[in-house]
């Protein structure tokens, strides 16, 4: 197993993560704020999802899914398309309302371009610098595994919210 093959592997399993989290929830549940102000279900698999699109959009120099393949479109946000989720307000989150099929659906378009783009990565490109504002500059290794690492952050906070609507 290579370096290409665990990125694989730890994205299907965020995948799989996803799926339970939203399987037979109503539009309601995905929408559910637990005191109110919170991260719904729905918030937190759109945000990383989107984040996810973003960012591997841009390791790979593509554009992201929510724009080329129309998903900005079926969800309707009044978010501007660009927007990820990154420092949301109130309001904000409170706009992000999608049923289970639309965001499963949009996560799993990402999830295949993800592969699709783990599948041509040469373990050299790895160490490639992908971006120099930080200390130490972040390579195309260190965005992956911390795409991965704020996905599964997300999706656990989103199975805890699952876990307190029951």
């Amino acid at each position: 197993m290579n370096a290409t093959d665990v990125l694989l592997d730890g994205f299907d399993r965020v995948r799989h993560a996803v799926s339970r989290v939203l399987e037979g929830l109503s539009d309601d549940q995905l929408a559910h704020r637990v005191n109110g102000t919170s991260n719904s279900i729905a918030w937190l698999v759109w945000h990383l999802t989107r984040v996810q699109d973003d960012h591997v959009a841009d390791l790979a120099g593509t554009g992201q899914v929510w724009e080329t393949d129309g998903w900005a479109d079926r969800f309707g946000l009044p978010l501007p398309p660009e927007d990820t989720g990154y420092g949301h307000d109130d309001e904000q989150v409170a706009a992000v309302v999608a049923s289970a099929g639309l965001l499963l659906g949009y996560h799993e378009a990402v999830c295949a371009r993800t592969q699709d783009y783990l599948r041509g990565v040469e373990a050299a490109d790895l160490s490639e610098v992908v971006d120099e504002s930080w200390d130490p500059p972040v390579t195309r290794a260190v965005r992956l595994v911390s795409v991965l690492e704020d996905d599964l952050q997300h999706v656990g906070q989103a199975a805890f919210v699952r876990g307190l609507l029951s």
